[in-house]
């Protein structure tokens, strides 16, 4: 039988304590947070300027079916989030400007790594979203926000990632192909995602209340991903500069709510082709080194629409989304991916405050990238996909992910979820994946 882990029960146990009291009392289920209010002095502080947060996501994935090692585990893995926020027009008179510092640390195992994908080559999702980018602390947002023009010009400055404001999505889900920014995902080698953060400037310029447009320029430095780099502030290492471009539009049709997302990002550091040397030979064949393009771009589009709502609560019905992302073929093991699904919020009265959620996703493999294991393995005279020197091929992988969100109390969150990876990694000699997961969400 399975066991899982103790954070689990607590987690569990907290959920039982959340009984009707004051929203200031600690476990009050109608709080924003599990201790309370400190006995008013939160409000207080909130009211001067000063919002500190303690939060917790914490994800459970067993390999219920499938996959690339049948034995049958629970993995856990965990993030705890310290953040301050600070209305610096409240605190210091500076008009219109805001400050955030934020640090995070991340530890625990994936059932992705070893019991889903083919760990010979990996995957390119992950059933637990909160795991990744190394078990340690992290500087995850220090920047400084300043409006003028009474409001229409927006200028942030700091260390933080480009899925904060570029490509940005909600992470309600587990599996990562339906969280967050999703062009993070597949360019991860220069478009780096929460926790990691880099020196950035973001500029926004609203154009109309439902219609803005915004650049970023974005430290390209892999030294930032390393575990022994999480409050690195110099700049060595930099190889470049990842430049987006988005426009977002925010409008309420008939009344209900709907963000779309058009965007491109080019890079201007070098990159790797995935199949050719110098010369335009394969390089898996010819044995030379692969040949360096001198930039890497690619574009996106995102989707979100409220579609019904409740006469009683317009907060409560059905919402659609979707999402899709295009890479550069020499440089890219992904070239294209394709995301939709639904959510429905408060699905019964006495749950009013509960959501479901149920998503599809197809990554796919640039074809130059699986020609190039191909030869790899032609090279060593290899055909055997059991001999561990064997390169798999990756094509397409196809992902499902349903939830039942269960609201507890303001301040805690539970999603059971069951999730079905085909062609894990895109091998398709890997057994198709049943995983069934479990998130939590809290705020201290």
């Amino acid at each position: 039988m399975l066991q899982l882990p103790k954070t689990c029960y607590i987690g569990l146990a907290l959920s039982a304590l959340a009984a009707p009291a004051s929203a200031s009392e600690m476990f009050a289920s109608d709080s924003p947070w599990m201790l309370g209010d400190w006995g008013g002095t939160r409000s207080e502080l909130l009211e001067k300027g000063y919002d500190f947060t303690l939060g917790y996501t914490g994800e459970m994935g067993s390999n219920l079916h499938g996959g690339y090692d049948h034995d049958r585990t629970a993995r856990y893995s965990d993030q705890f989030t310290f953040g301050s926020h600070l209305d610096l027009d409240k605190i210091l008179g500076w008009h219109d400007t805001e400050f955030q510092l934020t640090l995070t640390e991340r530890h625990g195992d994936n059932i992705s790594n070893d019991r889903i994908n083919d760990p010979r080559v990996g995957g390119f999702t992950s059933a637990q979203e909160v795991w990744g980018r190394g078990e340690t602390w992290r500087l995850t947002q220090m920047w400084i926000k300043q409006k003028y023009f009474d409001g229409a010009l927006d200028v942030k400055f700091g260390r933080f990632g480009e899925g904060e404001d570029f490509n940005s999505f909600p992470c309600d889900f587990q599996n990562l192909a339906f969280c967050g920014s999703q062009v993070g995902n597949w360019v991860g080698g220069i478009w780096y995602n929460w926790p990691v953060s880099q020196w950035a400037l973001r500029v926004r310029y609203n154009l109309s209340d439902e219609l803005y447009t915004q650049v970023g320029v974005f430290e390209q430095n892999p030294s930032n991903l390393e575990s022994g780099n999480g409050f690195k502030l110099s700049g060595s290492g930099t190889q470049g500069a990842v430049m987006p471009v988005e426009l977002v539009w925010t409008p309420h049709i008939q009344g209900l709510k709907g963000e779309y997302r058009a965007g491109y990002y080019y890079s201007n550091a070098k990159a790797q082709d995935v199949l050719k040397d110098s010369n335009g030979q394969p390089a898996a064949l010819s044995g030379a080194a692969y040949r360096s393009s001198s930039s890497k771009h690619g574009m996106w589009i995102g989707a979100q629409q409220q579609v019904t709502s409740l006469a009683s609560d317009q907060s409560r019905g059905l919402s659609l989304f979707a999402n899709a992302t295009v890479h550069d073929k020499k440089t890219n093991a992904i070239d294209n991916y394709v995301q939709a699904g639904l959510v429905y919020k408060g699905p019964f009265d006495a749950r009013a405050k509960d959501d479901i959620g149920f998503a599809l996703a197809r990554v796919h493999v640039n074809p130059a990238y699986r020609k190039n294991a191909r030869l790899a393995n032609q090279a060593a005279g290899i055909d055997d996909y059991d001999n561990p020197g064997f390169l798999p091929v990756q094509d397409t992988e196809y992902s499902a992910e349903l939830y039942y969100g269960i609201h507890l109390a303001d301040w805690l969150t539970v999603r059971p979820n069951l999730q079905y990876i085909r062609h894990p990694g895109g091998v398709s000699q890997v057994d198709g994946a049943l995983v069934g997961g479990l998130k939590i969400q809290s705020s201290f």
